[in-house]
């Protein structure tokens, strides 16, 4: 792997940590960004095996970050091969390919690899169980990633919003203009995770891998990255809501009041211990991100 002028190929750069990932890694490397249709970055289709083949052997890449996924955690249980071969097959692939190349490959999961039965935050190391198709293409695609050769870190994350794409901040926010009341689920607890975090988190872990102080090969495996503390789905809408200004009645309710196609885990809580230990890195507790993210949107809106 090349010291001075790194090559990093990031994948799926119109998603939410992609979009964040471009601003973040262009300080270390020349980025070759790629999307599904190009209107971000190049064309990629990772549906097609020769085209991700031709890519890295163009790019040369001392890194390979892969921000692409299929995330629609309701569609997913139905849409079962795609999820396979974009949560799956796709990663296999490009660590498959980052071994040939000697690139690191760094790769995102999900906290809904796990059950929600635990009642401390999970560790890397704990029993992995998913309740539906995307935790467990995820989560085969974490394995798949990690019985390469390659030098990969997969980092599992939560409850991903920000000021790009489609998520639940940006939902809420509109919902608050359109309705006088909402009912907001208040019995499933995770850790909201701002897209921005993810990204600088990645962008210090390149870093220290770059500079010699990190080795990748020592460092292969499954690591927790989500902003700290926790709070329910409701929770998380109403300080969206004090933070906006807007005016809206927010009532909460129990899951099964809601149903969806896919159960989620009712705690998802992720231990961050080991990225702090080997990276020493402390991510900030949600609510203060969320409320730099929303003042981040108003500036540039």
């Amino acid at each position: 792997m090349s010291t001075s002028h790194p090559k990093i190929l990031l994948i799926g750069c119109d998603g939410q940590v992609g979009w964040e990932l471009q601003r973040s890694l262009a300080v270390l490397a020349d980025v070759t960004a790629t999307s599904l249709c190009g209107s971000y970055g190049y064309a990629l289709d990772l549906l097609n095996p020769d085209a991700v083949d031709k890519a890295v052997a163009e790019v040369g890449p001392d890194y390979i970050v892969n921000a692409a996924a299929h995330t629609a955690v309701d569609k997913a249980e139905s849409e079962i091969e795609l999820s396979e071969k974009l949560n799956t097959e796709a990663p296999a692939q490009l660590a498959r390919l980052a071994a040939e190349h000697n690139a690191v490959f760094i790769h995102y999961s999900t906290d809904f690899v796990f059950d929600g039965e635990s009642e401390r935050p999970y560790r890397e190391e704990d029993p992995t169980a998913p309740l539906g198709v995307y935790g467990a293409t995820k989560l085969e695609g974490e394995l798949r990633v990690l019985e390469t050769e390659a030098a990969a870190m997969v980092f599992r994350t939560s409850w991903v919003y920000g000021n790009h794409g489609h998520n639940f901040m940006k939902t809420m926010l509109r919902l608050f203009r359109e309705r006088d009341e909402l009912k907001v689920v208040d019995d499933q607890i995770g850790a909201p995770t701002w897209s921005r975090m993810i990204a600088e988190a990645t962008a210090q872990v390149i870093g220290q891998l770059q500079s010699g102080a990190k080795h990748a090969e020592e460092l292969k495996g499954v690591y927790h990255l989500t902003n700290s503390g926790e709070t329910s789905w409701y929770g998380f809408a109403r300080e969206i809501l004090e933070l906006s200004g807007e005016s809206c009645s927010l009532l909460p309710i129990a899951t099964h009041e809601y149903p969806t196609p896919a159960r989620r885990p009712a705690y998802s809580v992720l231990d961050n211990s080991k990225l702090n230990q080997v990276f020493s890195l402390t991510m900030p507790d949600w609510s203060s991100t969320l409320k730099r993210c929303m003042e981040d949107e108003k500036s540039t809106s």
